[in-house]
């Protein structure tokens, strides 16, 4: 059996809890896995810190480094029980403020049972983030450990991958979590009905109502406000990473806000198509909002689309239960094989209707060849 700290390099693109469960998993059977995380959402809690600081969303990150906390480190459930904090929804702007001051002074419960030296650190960031924050911040349904990467941010000369780096050391993440871009971007998506909708919180389902055509097209823009695209770097260490891996995943997520937004920045799709190593996708059971009319195989032509142009491929294989039936529009074997895309078939779901997390891993972590 390969150690932990021996096993492979896994690679997903990916954001938003879908994947959590499965990079907990994951996490008992290699330390080497790297999360690219999209840094491009603008709703949630991470909607506010974007208006008050202009700086990309970091909620997906503390969740992904949370999902591969080492718990069984002494005082690492406590820190993790803090960072994975909110301040209530519905409190008034005052009792939000007092209830940061407690965490902030260190006298909070959750802040008050952290060990040192990590009580100080936690507590001289959130200091320094309330020092920060505008007067008229919404502090409603915050969470803490996003306060924290925030003021670490805000520390750093505005630089998101030390702080993630930081952080994950904070409770000893079993994996790497890696922003796929430093920058302040959102995403735009143009449907089917011509309609153009700013902002990933405007067409996921969840803070707005459901798209009701087809989405066609996404890119970058820099404001909520306008919708002209953007170009925006990869992260200057990505590329040498996506080289390295020994299998890239394309898992299951928000098809759009939180697994091909991650190959919008300029050098991730070329940087995957010169990867020698197999490149796999897994199709969601079930619906997603976002594929609002789309197939799997329109997921798939949207991938070989966005991840296309110059030598190379993108997509090898498709990961998929045995039973197809659980597959809006079934599984186009014949179009893949034609394309030279292999589906490879596994007992993905033990309870119906969530993929199971153990079962998922065991074939992540088999032969792809």
């Amino acid at each position: 059996m390969v150690p932990p700290d021996a096993g492979s390099r896994i690679l997903f693109f990916s954001g938003g809890t879908a994947l959590a469960p499965v990079a907990a998993e994951l996490s008992r059977h290699t330390r080497n896995a790297v999360h690219v995380i999209t840094t491009f959402d603008s709703g949630g809690s991470s909607a506010e810190l974007r208006r008050a600081f202009g700086m990309p969303a970091v909620g997906d990150i503390r969740a992904r480094i949370m999902a591969l906390a080492d718990r069984s480190l002494e005082g690492n459930p406590e820190t993790v029980a803090l960072l994975g904090h909110r301040l209530p929804k519905d409190a008034a702007p005052e009792a939000l403020r007092a209830e940061l001051a407690s965490f902030a002074s260190g006298t909070h419960p959750l802040a008050a049972a952290i060990p040192e030296p990590m009580h100080e650190v936690i507590t001289q960031h959130l200091s320094a983030f309330r020092a920060l924050m505008p007067a008229d911040m919404d502090l409603a349904g915050a969470s803490i450990g996003n306060l924290v990467l925030t003021s670490g941010y805000l520390s750093l000369d505005r630089q998101l991958e030390p702080v993630v780096r930081v952080f994950s050391g904070m409770v000893q993440a079993r994996g790497v979590v890696l922003p796929v871009a430093d920058a302040c971007a959102h995403l735009c998506v143009k449907l089917e009905n011509g309609e153009v909708i700013v902002g990933q919180h405007r067409f996921t389902g969840k803070a707005a109502g459901p798209v009701t055509s087809p989405i066609l097209d996404m890119w970058l823009t820099a404001s909520l406000d306008d919708p002209t695209p953007v170009t925006v770097p990869v992260h200057p260490r990505l590329p040498a990473i996506i080289h390295g891996a020994d299998l890239i995943c394309y898992p299951v997520g928000s098809f759009f806000s939180s697994v091909m937004a991650n190959l919008l920045p300029d050098g991730v799709s070329r940087a995957i198509r010169e990867a020698a190593c197999p490149k796999v996708f897994i199709p969601n059971l079930g619906t997603d909002p976002e594929l609002f009319g789309l197939s799997v195989q329109d997921q798939v032509a949207y991938l070989l689309r966005l991840g296309g142009g110059g030598g190379g491929r993108s997509l090898d294989w498709l990961l998929v239960d045995e039973d197809e039936s659980r597959y809006p529009g079934g599984i186009p074997s014949v179009w893949l094989s034609r394309l030279g895309v292999r589906v490879r078939r596994a007992r993905l779901v033990a309870e119906p209707p969530y993929l199971d997390a153990g079962l998922l891993c065991r074939e992540l972590l088999g032969v792809w060849k």
